[in-house]
């Protein structure tokens, strides 16, 4: 699973970074903040249902 599931107290957010070198995002709702690193060639997408972040989508590639 790439999704990493960030604790938090009192509303506020103690992120570790593992790897300095690489891109990513960190995800916020319905009280839950996960972070995942992004891909060296692709997509990564939010998608969204009723305000509500429903999924995370990769779509990865690699150059020919």
């Amino acid at each position: 699973m790439r999704l990493k599931q960030i604790p938090f107290k009192q509303g506020k957010l103690n992120v570790d970074i593992e790897n300095k070198d690489r891109p990513f995002v960190l995800v916020y709702s319905n009280g839950e903040a996960k972070l995942s690193y992004l891909p060296d060639h692709g997509e990564t997408k939010v998608i969204t249902h009723q305000g509500r972040v429903k999924r995370i989508k990769f779509d990865e590639g690699e150059e020919f």
